[in-house]
């Protein structure tokens, strides 16, 4: 199992990142919750990490601290919540949220993630609820992410057209339709919004 890697973040397409570690690249795929805490690219960072293998691909999943990789491994074992899915679950809020969101028997605000359909939250609600209690998140300050400055110099020349189809080729990679995700971005898109906030934004727009 590959638990943590720490090393040079190299490229930045959401939601995957590529980290050097001693010349090794690892593609890691990331919550967009996650992803927006990624320090820019040469910077170095340390992502808590959940290997999947699969007969036809070894996956690699990073998360910014331990409480969202936790929810992540339940998710997982949900009935129908594949890692794709679990990955957009906790894209579209953070783990607080979604157990906030079971414990409070939240149904319609789980619907409007991509993949969840009124009978899967249902699902999510009953076999979550117990699992979570089990769980203790607390709120903590990580030091393995670096923060990413407000003006950080990859993000400083990228144009509108560029920030919009990096956004739509995040939301569809977390599973959301081509129409809808396009809606989405020119309803939140402002002058000079860099493509991370562009995601952050169409992902708050449509819980």
């Amino acid at each position: 199992m590959i638990g943590r890697i720490r090393g040079t973040v190299v490229e930045k397409q959401p939601p995957e990142v590529l980290i050097d570690v001693a010349g090794v690249g690892y593609e890691i795929q990331i919550p967009m919750t996650s992803f927006y805490q990624l320090p820019e690219i040469g910077a170095e960072a340390c992502v808590y990490t959940h290997f999947v293998v699969r007969e036809d691909a070894q996956l690699l999943f990073g998360f910014a601290d331990k409480n969202e990789r936790a929810v992540f491994r339940e998710l997982i074992k949900a009935s129908g919540v594949g890692p794709k899915l679990a990955l957009t679950i906790l894209s579209g809020m953070s783990g607080q949220h979604f157990m906030q969101c079971v414990a409070h028997e939240d149904i319609s605000a789980l619907v409007k993630l991509p993949g969840v359909g009124k009978k899967t939250a249902e699902r999510l609600v009953i076999e979550m609820r117990d699992r979570f209690k089990k769980l203790s998140l607390q709120q903590t300050t990580s030091d393995d992410f670096t923060l990413k400055g407000n003006n950080s110099i990859e993000n400083t020349f990228i144009t509108a057209n560029d920030a919009k189809e990096e956004a739509l080729s995040a939301l569809l990679a977390l599973g959301y339709k081509a129409p809808q995700a396009s809606k989405v971005i020119n309803s939140v898109y402002v002058a000079d919004i860099t493509s991370e906030e562009l995601i952050r934004e169409s992902l708050r727009a449509m819980i």
